[in-house]
């Protein structure tokens, strides 16, 4: 079944382009179908580039999901058109009285500020209150997670001496062996890393109602979960497209930064081929919270 969304988004002519089934709103309205209600807060500046790659995630399960797009309205993005944003998104403000099956709040590129001092900290945690009643449950990805964790438990990031930025290896923990959200997924399976500070997996192990499912040497506690399954926090970045870290790379030697290539990440010498081994994992992993912390336990009517 397709994700339904607006046929004039770009990402509609991408995902076509890709042979994914995307629906329109016109064609979805006549089918006699309850949709799967997801939304996605989108943090990240690059909006159209990571609407883009979750829809695309979220497109590979059976079900016909409806999708949401919500923007801030105490901090509007420079990097995205406004027309783009007038035209595509909600504020908060216009879906606070609705009910979702399951949202996505991305990561940000603020992850070296104190949390109290991002323009929209305020309006975030409003929104991390909103969840626990009108959303089943809620992935919290990147630097997202780390404030969620940060508000919802007390856990904090830790600075890194040097960006943690690459595709690294992780493994299950012994409560993520067992665990639905990782059905399917290889004991040892990589994502993609970005960042300059780390979830100590120590920091969360006499956490009541948390556990850590998935860690890394390099990135630290990778995959986490409350254990009301309303909440799952991923540190990295598994919806990352082919070059999505390449052209990071290239964005920030063009900024005059002293940063090393993205680790285990291309494949030869001149820098221009992608090892990218982290799209199985990716894909079922989005299928199963679909299907075991959305789908079979989300209530028909919202």
């Amino acid at each position: 079944m397709p994700i339904v969304i607006d046929k004039d988004i770009p990402a509609y002519k991408i995902l076509t382009g890709e042979k994914i089934f995307v629906m329109d709103k016109d064609r979805a309205i006549s089918q006699r179908i309850r949709p799967i209600e997801i939304a996605i807060l989108n943090l990240m500046p690059t909006k159209e580039d990571t609407e883009t790659q979750f829809m695309r995630l979220l497109s590979n399960s059976p079900l016909q999901i409806n999708i949401t797009l919500i923007k801030t309205s105490s901090y509007t993005s420079t990097h995205t058109p406004a027309a783009h944003l007038e035209r595509f998104y909600k504020s908060f403000e216009e879906v606070k009285n609705n009910r979702f099956d399951g949202m996505i709040i991305t990561g940000a590129p603020v992850e070296c500020m104190n949390f109290e001092d991002v323009a929209y900290w305020n309006e975030l945690t409003e929104i991390f209150d909103w969840t626990t009643t009108s959303v089943t449950s809620t992935l919290f990805v990147c630097w997202a997670a780390q404030a969620a964790l940060y508000y919802f438990y007390g856990v904090n990031k830790h600075p890194l001496s040097e960006k943690c930025f690459g595709v690294f290896p992780h493994h299950k923990t012994k409560k993520g062996m067992s665990e639905p959200l990782l059905r399917g997924i290889s004991d040892t399976f990589h994502i993609p890393h970005s960042r300059h500070t780390v979830i100590n997996s120590d920091d969360i192990k006499n956490i009541e109602g948390l556990s850590v499912l998935a860690k890394s040497k390099a990135a630290g506690a990778a995959i986490m979960k409350s254990d009301d399954n309303t909440r799952v926090f991923v540190t990295g970045h598994m919806e990352y497209d082919r070059f999505t870290l390449k052209n990071e790379y290239e964005r920030d030697l063009g900024k005059g930064l002293g940063l090393k290539p993205p680790a285990n990440y291309f494949s030869d010498k001149k820098m221009t081929k992608v090892k990218m081994n982290w799209t199985s994992t990716s894909n079922l992993f989005y299928i199963n919270w679909l299907n075991y912390y959305v789908y079979q336990v989300t209530p028909y009517e919202l």
